[in-house]
């Protein structure tokens, strides 16, 4: 029997728990759900991502504004996709920064993109009718970027840590309280999605340089914050393995010469074990092989996911 398309069938309401992680450093998580937060500057705001409507987005902001009356200064968005960034409307920020890798892939493909993500998961998108169109940053970086949050409040470091999640991803640190907001480039018991991914690198060098940072607390686009470095490690090792027991199992069918179809069905059977209740595994789990598939291809940059060839891949593998 064929599972529902991609995420279409996940109607249920998500629990929102705000964690204030320090004074002034706020996580939102929803259960699987992507992830947002803030940090307080002296006299400003700093938003981490932008939901996928303008109106869900403010469903954030009446929470946040229990905590806090500034105004928002700056909007970070870590990667392009949609659900991440299409609510930066409501923000009404003075800058949106992202990497320049983010801008050049939201002209590539992020018509694309809005209409593939909201046919995967429409419950994300909240009134989708309030979206005035793409988001496009109005401050771009190549490698870092730093905002000082004035008084005693530190300072952000916006950084590249190489190809992972997207060719574009970044990460943000305040070292003041050792605190990661990691964007999709870790998940804390969610399921990867890796659809626009560079596998090897994420796998190897980028999550390297993550971990790296020695976190005291680590927000993932999905999943609770992990807090102590014990669990910020462990949140790293647990995106490798899912990492690496992706390219065993896909690299394996593929090195034999066998299908698409087949590297699909070995990979589930090896991970759905651990990863399999894990929130959007069956959903994301198709795309991220194709993907993969296209790499040990020699396909180095990602192919652009449209709502038709979402639909194709899913009645191939997942039908």
């Amino acid at each position: 029997m064929a599972k529902p398309f991609a995420s279409v069938a996940d109607t249920a309401e998500k629990k929102e728990t705000l964690e204030i992680l320090a004074d002034g450093v706020y996580a939102l998580t929803a259960e699987g759900d992507p992830n947002v937060g803030a940090f307080e500057g002296e006299d400003f705001l700093v938003c981490i991502e932008a939901r996928a409507t303008p109106v869900a987005a403010r469903d954030w902001l009446v929470k946040l504004r229990q905590h806090t009356q500034k105004p928002v200064k700056y909007l970070i968005l870590t990667h392009y996709h949609a659900v991440r960034v299409l609510g930066a409307s409501a923000f009404e920020a003075e800058h949106i920064i992202a990497s320049e890798t983010t801008r050049k892939l939201i002209e590539e493909r992020g018509q694309e993109d809005w209409d593939s993500e909201f046919g995967r998961m429409p419950r994300l998108f909240k009134e989708p009718d309030s979206i005035p169109g793409l988001t496009w940053p109005t401050q771009t970086f190549k490698d870092s970027f730093s905002i000082e949050l004035g008084g005693d409040r530190g300072r952000l470091d916006l950084q590249f840590c190489g190809r992972g999640h997207t060719a574009g991803d970044i990460v943000v640190w305040h070292e003041k309280t050792r605190t990661l907001f990691a964007g999709d480039l870790v998940e804390a018991e969610a399921a990867l999605y890796t659809g626009d991914a560079f596998h090897f690198d994420w796998a190897g060098s980028t999550l390297d340089k993550v971990k790296s940072f020695r976190a005291e607390n680590l927000i993932g686009g999905r999943g609770a914050v992990a807090r102590g470095v014990s669990a910020t490690d462990a949140a790293v090792e647990q995106t490798r393995e899912f990492l690496n027991g992706m390219i065993e199992h896909v690299g394996a069918v593929h090195k034999r010469g066998g299908t698409l179809k087949e590297a699909f069905e070995a990979t589930h059977k090896a991970l759905e074990p651990k990863f399999g209740r894990w929130p959007i595994f069956e959903h994301c789990l198709p795309f991220d092989v194709q993907r993969l598939w296209d790499e040990f291809n020699g396909t180095d940059w990602p192919r652009i996911w449209t709502a038709e060839r979402d639909r194709e891949v899913w009645a191939q593998l997942q039908g």
